[in-house]
């Protein structure tokens, strides 16, 4: 049996130090959950070591990142996951492949996964642009979402939920029980980013 190469070594290293830097301090301050830790991590590892060791079979790695996309959304298309874990989680995996497959030394695969913890920090604070939060709210009161009263709901509801809230959308109105549901828009005033 060989022994596994020095660099299969190196590149692990730098795969989980990646995804380490982009889950522990850009996602968790972000989003405060622990919830997806295993999962993220378990599936960088998970990815990595298999395409690690198919890439010493003839595979592209287009057919390589293929399988491992539709795996993970097929197994998460029917759980209540987000579209930002969802996200998280495709970015542990990308970093994973790139890190088994790439033909680049461990400067280039670096600065590589660099690239990626550095645009996934920019994006998640409000440097590039302002981040825009959204959250469904049950709004009782059924005049207001007439459209000659967008204007005193859109007053209501920030005086309702003391968010400074400049749009909304009427996701479903329920007649019977005087009842709509109303996704509210704001931004976000604060960067999150804090270890």
């Amino acid at each position: 049996m060989d022994k596994l190469p020095v660099k299969f070594f190196i590149r692990l290293a730098i795969d989980l130090i990646s995804v380490f830097i982009l889950i522990r301090f850009i996602y968790y301050p972000n989003y405060r959950t622990k919830e997806f830790f295993f999962t993220f991590f378990i599936f960088n590892l998970i990815v990595f070591l298999i395409t690690y060791m198919m890439n010493k079979v003839e595979m592209s790695m287009g057919a390589a990142f293929g399988l491992f996309a539709v795996f993970s959304i097929m197994r998460y298309r029917s759980e209540d996951i987000s579209i930002k874990d969802l996200t998280y989680l495709f970015l542990s995996i990308a970093i994973g492949l790139i890190t088994a497959v790439s033909k680049g030394g461990w400067d280039e695969l670096s600065l590589i996964n660099g690239i990626i913890i550095i645009v996934a920090l920019l994006l998640e604070t409000n440097l590039l642009m302002k981040r825009e939060l959204g959250k469904s709210v049950s709004y009782e009161n059924i005049e207001m979402i007439k459209p000659e009263n967008h204007e005193k709901l859109l007053e209501d509801l920030r005086t309702r939920t003391g968010l400074n809230i400049h749009r909304f959308h009427i996701i479903n109105v329920d007649f019977l029980r005087d009842m709509a549901i109303i996704r509210v828009y704001y931004y976000d005033t604060k960067n999150k980013i804090s270890i």
